[in-house]
């Protein structure tokens, strides 16, 4: 939503300040030249990268405009369930849970939390190490080290369509003054035109230029922005995961693991400690 509201500032800051300056909205409209910087824009996109990073970035695009996908609720919700798990686990052991971890879907535990089961990620990020829990024999190391390279591949593949779209920006400008070169080349065609006509043309070839430079600061590299900030809050689930898990295997009460996950939370939405422990015990 925030992204429409953005784009409505910038397109009505941009062409109100031009039509209050007295200038003619109509000169703005030159359908061929967003032909031209559109068309070369998209042949680039699909020229510089391969299937799967175009289909992550059309997969990524649309939430852009929805709001932030995990709120301090969600967050809530994460560790209330994971000390339940962890609860569980103390009192009757890491087979406990095989069940659950192995069909969350059928899990009692887990349909207490719909937020968290229907986030296929986290759940599988999350069951994974569970798993290996009950399974391995891997100490608190080794599996942090193995939590590290998954989450730096996981906000890696986030990153692709955020860095894509700023390449795209980037190119918007230069793809303007192929747009405005074009419209001069149509223009010294025509020397022999009157003046008035010529001068149309002229402004008709600055146009390009304008939208590029418009499209890649107003539109484009914003976008770009919004879905690398995206990506960043993607990652601090799984952080969260990460530092509850490992407080668990070093040792510590699943209060204690559950707190240690509530610091790592931006502050934005992490939850008071009585606030926490008031949401856990309602759900228990």
């Amino acid at each position: 939503m925030l992204v429409i509201v953005g784009y409505i500032v910038v397109a009505a800051s941009v062409f109100g300040g031009f039509a209050l300056a007295g200038g003619h909205l109509a000169a703005l409209l030159q359908p061929v030249e967003l032909l031209m910087i559109g068309g070369a824009a998209l042949g680039a996109f699909f020229v510089g990268n391969t299937g799967k990073s175009i289909k992550a970035t059309l997969k990524a695009f649309p939430q852009v405009f929805k709001g932030a996908k995990y709120s301090k609720e969600s967050y809530m919700e994460l560790m209330a369930l994971m000390y339940e798990l962890l609860g569980k686990v103390r009192k009757e052991g890491l087979m406990s849970i095989e069940g659950d971890v192995e069909n969350p879907d059928e899990s009692p535990v887990f349909a207490k939390y719909p937020k968290i089961l229907g986030d296929h990620h986290v759940v599988e990020f999350m069951t994974d190490y569970l798993r290996i829990m009950v399974s391995g024999n891997l100490n608190a190391m080794e599996i942090e080290n193995l939590m590290d390279l998954e989450i730096e591949t996981h906000h890696h593949e986030a990153l692709v369509p955020s860095h894509i779209i700023a390449k795209l920006g980037d190119a918007m400008p230069a793809f303007g003054i192929v747009a405005a070169v074009m419209g001069v080349v149509h223009t010294m065609e025509s020397v022999g035109i009157p003046p008035a006509e010529l001068g149309i043309l002229i402004a008709h070839a600055l146009v390009g230029t304008f939208l590029g430079i418009l499209l890649a600061y107003g539109f484009v590299g914003p976008l770009a922005t919004a879905l690398e900030q995206k990506a960043e809050e993607s990652s601090k689930m799984f952080q969260a995961i990460k530092v509850v898990l490992l407080a668990n295997l070093n040792g510590y009460a699943p209060a204690m693991a559950v707190e240690f996950g509530r610091k790592v939370l931006n502050s934005s939405e992490r939850p008071g400690f009585l606030e926490l422990e008031e949401h856990v015990k309602q759900k228990r």
